[in-house]
């Protein structure tokens, strides 16, 4: 008898322990999705302080941004997303009449305007047509939460598409993506494409969802990533409609069929470097790899401006001439 109540009892506590923490687990996971997916710095990169940023960080492209807001070269366009939120970018045409497009795409808490430079290196030193979305809940455009790339990659698709439409149609295109933007390219390239698509070039994107939260946990928080990282990304499911695991741009890089750059700092401790090793094994076919020496994460532009132009010029005028 003693023996039964005894059990009873370590059954009880034992009930009220795990209730607990899976009470502890559920609100930590929801507290990771707040604060990787919903930061309020995603949504404060507006018109004057992005610009003004542009113009401290890579002062050699003020003259050419001045010359497209006086012209009114540099314009804004808007799609309905996936959720039927409103989703913007900017675009301008080249100088001269081009079937030439570029696609650019940006990073986490960034915006199309923090891209201008890249926009820059193929408008100005290039002579393409471009387009930079603000992706889902970032710049302009509405959205729930940040996507990390994975729900993106069917809008930038639609962006694309747009893109064709706009600088005439049976465009040439190379779409052009830094960080999660980057990671977005990739994610982009595992899906079928359209004819007008040529090539694609990611500068220090990572592997997966997954593997980058797995890392920001342990080196934010100290945290192993199972089993707060399983939580989040069942919670993730729940809410958002995506997972951690599934958005792998490792998967989709090795679906790629078409021409890829891969860029990456040697200093990059953001998205570690040893990402863009497996990137690279993983796609088959026509690919390119520079590692940067001393560039840390998303600085590889900012660093060597002449030769990235050169390096990322030649790679897409292998393809899109």
């Amino acid at each position: 008898m003693f023996f039964l109540k005894a059990m009873k009892r370590i059954v009880k506590y034992a009930a009220v322990i795990t209730a607990l923490v899976l009470v502890v687990l559920v609100g930590a996971g929801f507290y990771m999705l707040s604060f990787a997916l919903q930061p309020s710095s995603a949504m404060d990169a507006k018109d004057a302080e992005a610009y003004e940023y542009m113009e401290k960080t890579y002062p050699h492209i003020r003259p050419w941004l001045d010359s497209l807001r006086r012209e009114g070269a540099l314009r804004d366009t808007v799609i309905t997303g996936q959720e039927g939120e409103r989703l913007h970018a900017l675009y301008a045409a080249a100088r001269e009449k081009t079937d030439r497009t570029a696609v650019i795409v940006h990073g986490y808490t960034d915006c199309a305007i923090r891209m201008l430079m890249i926009g820059y290196l193929y408008h100005h030193d290039l002579g393409f047509n471009i387009l930079l979305p603000d992706l889902h809940y970032h710049g302009w455009s509405e959205g729930r939460a940040v996507r990390m790339g994975w729900r993106d990659r069917l809008d930038v698709l639609r962006w694309m598409d747009l893109a064709d439409g706009l600088f005439g149609g049976n465009t040439r295109m190379v779409v052009h993506g830094i960080s999660m933007g980057a990671a977005t390219t990739m994610m982009v390239s595992g899906e079928e494409q359209k004819p007008y698509v040529r090539c694609f070039v990611e500068d220090c994107g990572y592997t997966s969802v997954w593997d980058q939260f797995s890392k920001e946990l342990k080196e934010q928080f100290g945290l192993p990533a199972f089993p707060l990282l399983n939580v989040a990304s069942v919670l993730c499911d729940w809410r958002y409609g995506w997972n951690f695991r599934e958005a792998s741009a490792l998967d989709q890089v090795a679906r790629c069929r078409l021409p890829m750059m891969f860029i990456h700092g040697d200093r990059d401790g953001y998205v570690p470097t040893w990402m863009v090793y497996p990137l690279y094994e993983a796609k088959t076919g026509d690919k390119e790899l520079w590692v940067v020496p001393g560039s840390e994460h998303a600085a590889s532009y900012r660093d060597n401006p002449g030769e990235y132009t050169r390096r990322v010029g030649a790679f897409v005028g292998r393809w899109i001439r």
